[in-house]
């Protein structure tokens, strides 16, 4: 058995009209790759897309590539994201579904007040698939809550649980106050947790339930997220082992500096300096400052003379971070 994971591919993420079409690319990419890597099937854990009604020109892009797939008899599982769904409920995954682009596997029935999740056998490997969606403000704990697990957890296979929340044990320090909930909702026993909504690269293996999978965006979605990841990626599992398969779009470039003891010149000459022998073709440049300039005032840095010249290198996009510098007349007042 042979499978691709991935989740928060967040199609239509970025408003910036050089980065807009990004998470497009690294969808096209990542199907690309699992067409030649010849996956059973593919998983998406939530969050295909941005919003619950993607521009028509990303969706394009996206049906064509589902298109592909379903005639290479290709499946693919999925649940919706907290970004998938609009609060009246209405989404265009159920327009793909209906169309046969995908299986959404949250699929159950109420009985007493309590939802029983039913499974979705993949025919071509016997796995048997089932998850919970994902809500805004982590408003799924409540089906959580009302999930019978006998049915799920007594089920005999190789069993896939898709899921879109973070989870306590497995968050890591920085995410301290993303909403997220115990290991102990998650039904026990299944052989493989596709997990998505937390934006890290995680692999566990866990006492009582199996392993559980994060991969991370496909593309990261913010100024600090290209700073950690730098690109983004996702799973294949073969045979019950993993393999991180990275997604690049663009190299990055990342320039960190202290502005402590440094007047606004001081500051663009040492930027200046990092990237001057530097080849930047299709990179992303990050500047982050920080601390109290010796004088002068943030805006003092001539950013506009930074930019172009990072720009003349061939850079394809320049992004700066500087709400953390302040001035020392602003520090003492």
């Amino acid at each position: 058995m042979k499978f691709a994971h991935m989740a928060d591919c967040h199609i239509g993420s970025w408003r910036d009209p050089k980065l807009k079409d990004t998470s497009t690319l690294a969808f096209v990419k990542a199907v690309d790759k699992c067409v030649k890597e010849k996956v059973d099937f593919i998983i998406i854990a939530g969050d295909l897309f941005n919003t619950s009604f993607p521009r028509l020109d990303n969706l394009k892009t996206v049906v064509s590539k589902f298109r592909q797939l379903k005639d290479l008899d290709i499946p693919v599982y999925i649940v919706p994201g907290s970004h998938d769904y609009s609060p009246s409920g209405k989404t265009i995954l159920d327009v793909l579904e209906e169309a046969g682009m995908f299986i959404n596997v949250f699929k159950g029935t109420v009985e007493d007040g309590k939802l029983k999740l039913k499974f979705t056998l993949d025919k071509k490997t016997g796995a048997k698939i089932t998850g919970m969606l994902g809500k805004r403000g982590a408003l799924e704990r409540l089906y959580y809550e009302k999930l019978i697990l006998n049915n799920l957890e007594d089920e005999e296979g190789y069993k896939i649980f898709i899921f879109h929340s973070g989870i306590d044990e497995l968050k890591p320090k920085e995410m301290e106050n993303i909403i997220s909930q115990p290991l102990s909702l998650l039904p026990r026993g299944f052989d493989y947790y596709a997990g998505g909504h937390v934006h890290i690269v995680e692999d566990r293996q866990i006492e009582g339930y199996g392993r559980i999978a994060y991969p991370g965006p496909l593309f990261p979605n913010s100024f600090a997220e290209l700073e950690k990841l730098e690109s983004g990626g996702f799973y294949i599992v073969e045979d019950g082992k993993l393999r991180w398969e990275q997604v690049r779009i663009y190299n990055t470039e990342k320039i960190s500096i202290d502005c402590g003891h440094k007047n606004p010149e001081q500051v663009k000459d040492e930027i200046l300096s990092h990237v001057k022998n530097k080849e930047l073709n299709n990179t992303i440049v990050l500047i982050r400052l920080a601390g109290t300039l010796e004088s002068g005032k943030p805006s003092d840095i001539n950013f506009k003379e930074i930019f172009e010249f990072i720009y003349s290198k061939s850079a394809y996009f320049v992004m700066k971070s500087s709400h953390a510098v302040v001035s020392k007349e602003f520090e003492e007042i």
